[in-house]
């Protein structure tokens, strides 16, 4: 697994609190701003075939 995929699903407070719950802020940002800027989340995506809020 690539090393920054794993950041975003073991460590990222931001998107294990996003994945989750499912709702609130921290949702909601990963959905629409973090998912398009973020390394970390363009790169769960890639290795998982999913968005890193999911």
């Amino acid at each position: 697994m690539n090393r920054r995929a794993r950041f975003c699903a073991e460590v990222c407070p931001i998107c294990k609190r996003a994945r989750n719950r499912k709702k609130g802020l921290a949702y909601w940002f990963v959905k629409n701003i973090d998912r398009k800027i973020c390394p970390f989340c363009r790169a769960y995506e890639r290795e998982f075939g999913k968005p890193a809020y999911e």
